[in-house]
Parts: structure tokens; sequence; C-alpha cells
């Protein structure tokens, strides 16, 4: 975790001092085995930190700056194009629009339990992204993923499913 956080790009913005110019992506694979049966059962956790979106021209920045606020911008765009699709149940989801949809992808569909907590700044100034970042908190509620369960085809990764449904479906 510190060599991540030592990694992670922080700077000075005219909104933030210490503004996340990156997303920050945590991942812990757990693999247990029940000692009286050798059944194992596999669980992934994701502990995401999404960097915030900020206005470019409230933040003031330019460059460098300029350049990872777009690509923050386009990131949260492509997450908030992927929630509206499973909120919809539409039968493409996007997931390869960004690289955190792609890491996010096997958390978000099917044998999945999600939870997302919004920070928010309580100031006046930041009144604005605030109520932005309120505003996509409530439309990724809305979002039903399923009902998460123990049971899971031992090995199948988020491809296989994928295939072996496609597959159901040309035979369909």
């Amino acid at each position: 975790l510190r060599r991540g956080g030592g990694r992670r790009s922080v700077a000075a913005t005219k909104c933030n001092a210490s503004s996340s110019r990156s997303h920050s992506i945590c991942v812990v694979t757990v693999t247990g085995r029940q000692a009286d049966t050798g059944a194992t059962t596999h669980g992934k956790l994701h502990l995401v930190d999404l960097a915030g979106s900020e206005r470019v021209k409230k933040s003031d920045v330019s460059g460098q700056g300029m350049l990872e606020a777009q690509a923050i911008n386009k990131s949260l765009s492509a997450l908030g194009n992927v929630m509206a699709k499973l909120q919809e149940k539409a039968k493409h989801v996007p997931f390869r629009d960004s690289k955190l949809t792609q890491l996010l992808a096997d958390s978000l569909g099917g044998n999945s339990k999600t939870f997302m907590f919004v920070n928010i700044n309580p100031s006046a100034e930041a009144a604005s992204e605030s109520l932005c970042s309120l505003e996509f908190g409530m439309r990724v509620r809305k979002v039903e993923l399923g009902r998460a369960s123990g049971r899971r085809v031992e090995g199948a990764s988020l491809a296989e499913l994928k295939e072996a449904r496609g597959a159901e479906e040309r035979a369909v």
C-alpha cells in the first residue's frame, strides 16, 4: 500500500491543495480451503479511491495537470456509462472503454457485491462538485447487480462466463 501510495500522483490545484491526479486501486485476492473437504472458495476485493473530477476552468490547471484532469474525467465518464448500462440491464456493457472499467468488470457483474462511499467537500465553494459527486452516487445506487452467492464455478473467469452465456444465446 505504501509503494502504491508513493506512486500516486497528487498536485495542488486552485480547488484542492492535494488533489489526486490518478485513481488508486488495491486488489486483494483471497483463496480459502476447507480443511476437512478440501473445497475451495475464491474472493476478490477491490479497494478503489477514485480521483475526483474537477472542472478544468475552476481548478486552473494547464499542461500536465490538464492532461491528468482530462484522463480522470474520461475514466469517470466511462464508469458512469458502465453503471448506466448495468442499470438498463443492457446486453452490451462497455467495460473496455477505460482501464478503470476493465479492472472493475468482474466486480460489477454477476457473482459480486459492490459498495460505494462518496466523500464530498463540505465547503460552499465546492458545492457544485459535491453535488455532481452525490448525483453520481445516486445513479450508482439505482444499479442492481444481482445477488452475490457463495457458489462459483471453480476457476471460471469473467471472460469464460461471458463466452458460456454467448454460447447459450447462440444455441437458442
